[in-house]
């Protein structure tokens, strides 16, 4: 029967994209199976009652799979059994790799699904692009031994070296994996190692699933360097080498792909670049990141072409690290171009994040959490006001003034003809008002070591966020003043950065003593590792939650003792960060990023319909641009060259002349060029206006042109709502630091009455008299207890909470904690002690006090030493404990009865009670 139209232009669209991916395209009566290693022969006649297959598939002369051809806006789905049919009806004499064919696809040249049905539980999958025939081979002689089915065979997770939450994570993703969930989602804290659960995932998924090769996939160029280590560090399980040693690892820095790399990572940019078939790319395009002003991203989804070299199979896995950016609406092509299991990593996953992945979050593990498994360390909210930040200010006319180019700096001075009136929002954009940067800073150095990390003497890493690039630089330069330091005490981080570059300057931070101070815009706002900072500093007001999350989330990471020391000697450990708030950020209201779709929920014809009838408003606009550029990019060539005859331009250029006046930059240059060099709020909205109308004007003006694009539109698109969720989630703002150390104590009482009858070493404290003394399994009873939902508390947490509502009664705030400081925490909020004092000060103090009239040889001083450290973390010794360090070195129990003769176990009784009590 002879195809119809539609199904005719379907069939030619499919021969041009089976040619692209090596397939020979040949008519029945033509047929030569030695053309190629993979031939495609059009309507094959099949058995009787089984049809005729539009196209079947042979790869090395066997029969491998079949082709069901259907008319564009055909749902592909519905027509599976009949592909499914053709499968089974291959004559008899035909050679054929398996029966009935495994490989299947449903195409209207536009839309392709393909199903294997080697899998375990065959299910269609919609396609990029067509198989290349070498794959259909290599999947042949695989048999059903298919990815699918091995990754339902992977051994059991060996969870030596890893933290509960990133094994909980790697198991729960090779579950859905095995059930062949196309997209899944992991949630995990910052700082609590998503990478390296990754790794283990790519490493187990290599080694386990036959995995060919992995996708690890960022957005910005330093965040791949940062793999690459994490790749080249990580010591396998099972073998004990590392992964690099296993497997090739591939960080890109060309546009060429290792054939033997098994793990490529790579910048999302560079990607597409390579897709696009691009020899190279400039390496500078991959440092900018999708948040700020010098993100170098486009400002519409980018278009995607099949690339021969780079088929769709070509990676089994991609990983997409830090998943929360905006790729879902600019690089999503990008990400869905293979015909792989993707895998999101993130710690702040917007409504698009979860709708993207179909909501298959695999773990959820947030801050809270990962404080009190000792993941994260806990924040606190120091603010610093000052009245021009607060109400802004007014320079009066006459007063002279500099005026600063922003790109050069270069300066000049006015004369002002009219009052200078501007607004807090204004601050380091528009005006710099340099007392209060200088105050601002003053007041941070003034009060760094009596309020914000009181009796330390080095300056924390401190991690500051301006506002842009030349806002940086004022404040490095204040920054220097104000302290008394030299250049390397305070260093600017940017992507304009000179000389050093930022990479270097990024280390510096990480691991050596200077900088102290390193200011930045975005470079490390999000996904950098910096393990040492301690103070996290907003000099710029943000709105997006994730983005929030994300900075503030430099600070969570821990850091072991002698690390941190190591860059700062004075830190004893990193109990906590500070977030230092000096333009409110933290009382900010908080919302997803959002695309430009403003209006989700009004049909396209109705909003050309508002367009006409005067409406400009930014959101209408806003959305207008948005629906257009979509039919944009979804018009054949004959139908855009109908909408530009219409309209007199091509409709590109009206999506530009939108977004252009939806421009700030560009609102704010008209108004100078109408109403002077500093516009009023009234102004700018009217020249706004203005612009708007005048970008809607084809619109407004050509009912026919309005009537073309909807029709246009009905044919070529329907909408897929994947952002709202139907379930109500908390909404609010974040409390204070004073309320949330208050909550945490008022948790932590409530903590010990409702356990005090439970928890034997609870009990212990309320007991008069004491019937025995504590014991070190007895606090660690009782901290794991606090971790637990709903208190999900921390001994540091508690202690630091206690610091900042009582700092004049508590003791040893920076110090890190011991398991037996959950002691004087108990005894403290029971009100039996009057001072908040560390364990192990006490315990010094006690010995101090009974040694002091006492008459001891140095040897014996020395062991009395040891003893006092051992019950000051362990609340008491007995005499097993001789055999451990650094007794055993000493010669154990033995050598210790001799140096003390007799009398030692009188005096190891008298030493229990009087340290420990």
């Amino acid at each position: 029967m002879a195809a119809t139209e539609p199904e005719q232009r379907a069939r030619e669209e499919i021969d041009r994209i089976l040619s692209q991916a090596g397939w020979v395209i040949q008519n029945r009566s033509e047929t030569n199976l030695q053309a190629a290693r993979g031939v495609a022969i059009r309507e094959f006649p099949l058995k009787s009652g089984h049809g005729e297959a539009d196209y079947l598939l042979f790869v090395d002369g066997k029969a491998s799979g079949a082709i069901e051809a259907k008319p564009a806006g055909t749902t592909l789905t519905g027509v599976e059994r009949q592909t499914e049919k053709y499968s089974k009806g291959l004559p008899d004499q035909l050679p054929c790799h398996s029966s009935p064919l495994p490989f299947l696809y449903e195409s209207t040249g536009r839309e392709t699904r393909f199903t294997n049905l080697l899998d375990p539980e065959p299910r269609s999958r919609e396609l990029f692009h067509f198989h290349l025939p070498d794959s259909l081979a290599k999947w042949a002689v695989q048999g059903r031994s298919t990815l699918r089915a091995r990754l339902r065979e992977l051994p059991s997770l060996k969870t030596e070296g890893l933290w509960p939450i990133q094994a909980r994570a790697v198991a729960n993703l090779e579950t859905s994996l095995a059930q062949g969930r196309p997209r899944s989602l992991i949630q995990m804290a910052t700082g609590s190692g998503k990478t390296v659960t990754a790794i283990t995932s790519a490493y187990r998924l290599i080694k386990n699933g036959g995995a060919q090769r992995i996708l690890f996939l960022v957005d910005r160029a330093n965040l791949g360097r940062q793999a690459l280590k994490e790749f080249q560090a990580y010591t396998t399980p099972d073998d004990g080498r590392k992964f690099t040693e296993l497997y090739n690892v591939q960080l890109l820095t060309s546009n060429k792909i290792d054939p033997v790399a098994s793990v490529v990572i790579t910048t999302i940019q560079r990607l597409y670049s390579m897709l696009r078939g691009e020899a190279e790319m400039d390496p500078a395009l991959e440092e900018g990141s999708q948040f700020g002003p010098t993100g170098v991203l486009p400002r519409e989804p980018v278009p995607i072409n099949y690339n021969p070299a780079i088929p769709v199979e070509f990676f089994d896995f991609v990983i997409i690290d830090e998943c929360h950016r905006s790729i879902y609406t600019l690089w999503r092509q990008v990400v869905e171009y293979f015909d792989a299991f993707l895998i999101g990593l993130t710690a702040t996953p917007s409504s698009q994040t979860f709708g993207f992945f179909k909501r298959n979050l695999v773990v959820e593990y947030h801050h809270e959490q990962a404080v009190a498994d000792g993941v994260n360390v806990p924040f606190d909210v120091y603010q610093i006001k000052t009245r021009i930040t607060q109400r802004g200010a007014t320079v009066e006319a006459g007063q002279y003034v500099d005026k600063r180019d922003r790109e050069t700096r270069a300066k000049r001075w006015e004369k002002l003809d009219d009052d200078l009136v501007y607004v807090g929002s204004q601050l380091d954009r528009e005006v710099v008002a340099e007392d209060q940067l200088r105050t601002v800073v003053r007041t941070f150095r003034e009060k760094l070591f009596t309020e914000i990390f009181p009796g330390r003497t080095e300056v924390p890493k401190t991690l500051v966020y301006a506002k842009d690039d030349s806002h940086a630089d004022d404040l490095v330069q204040v920054i220097r003043e104000e302290f008394g330091k030299g250049n390397d005490f305070c260093q600017k981080i940017t992507y304009r950065t000179t000389g050093v570059p930022p990479e270097q300057l990024i280390r510096d931070f990480r691991v050596s003593y200077h900088p102290r101070i390193a200011v930045t815009v975005d470079m490390i706002a999000t996904g950098t590792d910096i393990r040492p900072i301690e103070i996290v500093w907003f000099m710029r007001a943000v709105k997006s939650r994730i983005l929030f999350e994300q900075m503030k989330g430099r600070g969570v990471r821990v850091i072991d003792s002698t690390s941190l020391q190591q860059v700062t000697p004075d830190a004893r450990a990193k109990t906590h960060f500070v977030i230092v708030d000096a333009v409110g950020a933290c009382e900010t209201e908080l919302e997803d990023s959002r695309p430009l779709e403003k209006k989700p929920g009004v049909s396209f014809e109705k909003l050309l319909e508002q367009a006409a009838f005067g409406a400009s408003d930014a959101d209408t606009v806003s959305s207008i641009a948005n629906r257009l550029a979509r039919l944009d990019r979804a018009l054949e060539k004959d139908e855009k060259a109908k909408v530009r005859e219409i309209a007199q331009k091509p409709l590109a250029e009206i999506v530009a002349s939108l977004l252009k006046s939806l421009d700030p930059d560009e609102v704010a240059r008209s108004a100078k060029e109408k109403h002077g060099e500093n516009p009023t709020p009234m102004q700018l909205e009217e020249v706004g206006k203005s612009l708007r109308s005048e970008a809607l004007q084809p619109l407004a003006s050509s009912p026919h042109l309005r009537n073309h694009l909807i029709a246009a539109k009905r044919q070529s698109e329907q909408t897929i709502d994947t952002i709202t969720a139907d379930e109500v989630l908390h909404a609010g703002f974040s409390a204070d630091a004073k309320e949330r150390a208050k909550a945490t104590v008022a948790s932590f009482a409530e903590f010990i009455e409702k356990n005090k009858d439970e928890i034997a070493a609870l009990q212990a404290f309320f007991e008069q008299p004491r019937s025995r003394r504590l014991r070190l399994e007895d606090v660690k009873a009782i901290s794991e207890a606090m971790k637990e939902p709903p208190f999900n508390l921390t001994p540091g947490g508690v202690w630091d909470a206690y610091a900042q509502l009582e700092k004049d009664r508590v003791r040893g705030a920076s110090n890190k904690r011991l398991l037996t400081d959950i002691v004087p925490l108990v005894r403290f909020t029971l009100n039996q002690e009057a001072a908040l004092v560390p364990f192990q000060e006490t315990v010094e103090e006690r010995f101090e006090r009974w040694i002091r009239n006492k008459h001891f040889t140095p040897e014996q001083r020395r062991w009395l030493e040891d003893i006092r450290d051992h019950v000051a973390g362990s609340l008491q010794i007995e005499v097993e404990d001789f055999d451990l360090e650094p007794f055993a070195q000493r010669g154990g129990l033995g050598a210790a009865t001799k140096t003390f003769g007799a009398d030692f176990s009188k005096v190891l009784e008298e030493l229990n009670g009087v340290l420990a009590e």
